[in-house]
């Protein structure tokens, strides 16, 4: 598999993101269904202000989007693509060591 040195530096810091554990738990609040901060923040005991920071760089990094319906931002996983790998990701988390 080959990418364009853009695409791997890009590839580097998604991950890098992801890489954050207050980051990936919000990712993770994210993948089933459209999560509002509040929500999000209620659900990590994070204040909304940490989660707002944090979906600004998950959304920047293009793995999460965001839907307004009037005053409030609802966040879902951006696509397939991001609900499979960290499907993928956490399947192989709890995989038992001597599987592997």
């Amino acid at each position: 598999m080959r990418l364009s040195p853009d695409q791997t530096i890009e590839l580097a810091e998604m991950l890098h993101i992801m890489g954050e554990a207050n980051r990936l738990g919000i990712l993770l609040c994210c993948l089933e269904t459209e999560r509002a901060v509040s929500d999000i923040a209620a659900e990590l005991s994070l204040t909304p202000s940490l989660v707002s920071h944090h979906l600004r760089l998950l959304r920047g990094a293009r793995l999460v989007r965001a839907r307004r319906q009037g005053k409030q931002v609802f966040y879902s996983a951006a696509d397939a693509h991001v609900r499979s790998v960290i499907a993928d990701l956490v399947a192989h988390v709890g995989e038992d060591e001597a599987e592997g």
